[in-house]
Formats: C-alpha cells, structure tokens, sequence
C-alpha cells in the first residue's frame, strides 16, 4: 500500500525540467500581459516630433513632458475628477457589495420560501431593460439625479450578473453543514451570515469587488447623461472632453484663425497615451489587494461529511 502511495505521488510531482518549462511559459505570458501598458507610458513621455519621425519604438531619441503638460493645463479640475472618480469607486463598491451578497445569499438558502420568485426577479433583468429613454427620465424626473454624485453610483449599484455568481459560489462553495452548526449554537440569519458565511467567501467577494472597482473606476457613460456641473466631472468623462477638445481643434483648423505652431505643438498622439496612463495607472494599485484573496481555497476541508 504505501509503495502505490509513493508511485502515486511521483507521477504527480513534475520534474525540474519540466518546472522551469512551466515557469518559462508563465513569466512570458505576464510579460506579454504587462508589456502593453509598459509601452503605452513609453509613448506618453516621448517628443511629439520625434515620434511622428521614427513612429513608435521602446527607446525613444528624445523624451518630453509636453503630454503630460498639456493634459495638466485642466489645473485643478484634474483632481477634482480625481477625487469624485475615487470617491465614487470607493462608496459604489461597498455599496455594491452590501447589496450584491445579500441578494445572492437570500436566494442561494433553499429554505427561502420567495427564492425562485427573487432569483427569476434578477435574472429576467439580464435579457430585458426598460431602454435609455425611460431609464433617464426616471433617473432624472422620478428620482432626481440629474447633477448629483448619486448618478454615477445607483445606475451601476446592482448587477443581476454579480448575483447569479454569489448565488452559485454560496451554494457551492458554502457548506450546509457550516450554517446548521451556526443554528446549533444560537446564531441568526445574520450572524451565520456576517460570521460565518462571510470569512468564508473572501475569493468570490473579492472577485466581484474587483469587477465593480473597474466598472465604477471606467464608468464615463453616465457622467454624460446626468452631469454638467464640472466639479461632479470623474475623470474618464474629463479625460473623454479634453480629446473631444484636441480632435475639434484639428479638424477645424483650417476654418479658423488658429495659429499653426500652436497645432504642430499640441502633443496629439502622446497626449492620448498619457491620457491612458493617467486613467488606467491609479486602479493598477487594486489588483494586488484583491490578488491574495483568488488563490485562497478556504472552503476546501473545511467540513468532511
């Protein structure tokens, strides 16, 4: 028996040649994933002139700021749109969260009587929606949104998608035999749910976390449906105006009295890559944060039956 045992466990143990192939093949697959952003900010703090000379190239003759200059010309509307972008990152998301799981672990208890009512309730949103047009005049007229910070965060609150994945991973992934020994000793729904059900659904938590962090963070639709006031601009919708702003200009140039050192100064294709560093670097910060919680198995052992 204990010589099955050790054959079983050198079939299953790979090699050194073999580890070093697969840590090959994964340190190239991140570097691939990397290496777009990482030539995307190479191209932002490259010379305009030298760019349109040699096209795009990893080491650059002359490097330039002139990007980043003008897209800081804003002044303080920049962290303003900061700030409300990060502001409502931050509130939607747990918002979100709050909502999301206790939807999800609701309609995951089979001992719900409404599940199936509440489960088909959030499904059915996922093939039908009332439109635009409706949606904005009930957001506007019904709820009075229109120039408030709650309109970036209530459209996107609640996601019939994220749902349905709580739903499967607390009916998975949440043994039942973990919520009667909360019953055994006394524990409410909520008790079992904040006590118990919660530590042990810190991957699938964190992987909607995640999803709503980067469609708040990205969100600039919404912003140009509900907002004109500029302090309540986030910053994908600021960043979205000053391109308008800089293609607006160079298609109408030859229509107006703009002088034409002013246009074969303005950063175009630079300032678009700055643009993107600006946006996309900030939540590049989240994905560590989130990354210990989707290699953690906690459920697995947890209850032998």
């Amino acid at each position: 028996m204990q010589k099955a045992v050790k054959k079983t466990r050198d079939f299953q143990k790979l090699s050194s040649g073999w580890n070093i192939a697969f840590n090959i093949v994964a340190g190239v697959f991140a570097f691939l994933c990397v290496f777009p952003f990482l030539f995307v900010t190479i191209i932002s703090f490259t010379d305009e002139s030298t760019l349109a000379l040699n096209g795009y190239s990893l080491f650059p003759e002359k490097l330039s700021l002139e990007a980043y200059k003008y897209v800081f010309q804003t002044g303080d509307q920049l962290l303003r749109s900061y700030g409300v972008t990060i502001f409502v990152t931050v509130v939607g998301t747990v918002i979100s969260l709050i909502v999301t799981t206790l939807f999800a672990y609701a309609i995951s208890r089979k001992s719900f009587k409404y599940r199936n009512f509440f489960a088909f309730f959030a499904f059915f949103t996922m093939l039908f929606n009332g439109g635009l047009v409706p949606t904005y005049i009930v957001a506007t007229q019904l709820l009075g949104l229109k120039n408030s910070v709650w309109a970036l965060i209530l459209p996107l609150l609640v996601n019939a998608f994220y749902i349905m994945i709580m739903r499967t991973f607390f009916a998975t992934m949440v043994p039942g035999a973990i919520i009667e020994s909360g019953k055994i000793d006394g524990a409410g729904e909520f008790g079992i749910f904040i006590r118990l059900v919660l530590p042990l659904s810190l991957p699938g938590i964190a992987t909607i976390a995640l999803f709503n962090t980067l469609g708040y963070w990205n969100d600039w639709f919404n912003a140009l449906l509900y907002i004109e006031k500029p302090d309540l601009v986030p910053l994908q919708s600021m960043l979205m105006r000053i391109e308008n702003s800089m293609q607006f200009i160079l298609q109408n140039s030859q229509n107006t009295s703009i002088n034409v050192g002013i246009l074969q100064d303005m950063p175009q294709d630079t300032s678009r890559m700055a643009m993107v560093v600006l946006a996309t670097g900030p939540i590049i910060f989240a994905y560590p944060f989130f990354q210990r919680y989707f290699i953690q198995g906690l459920t697995i052992g947890a209850v032998k039956e």
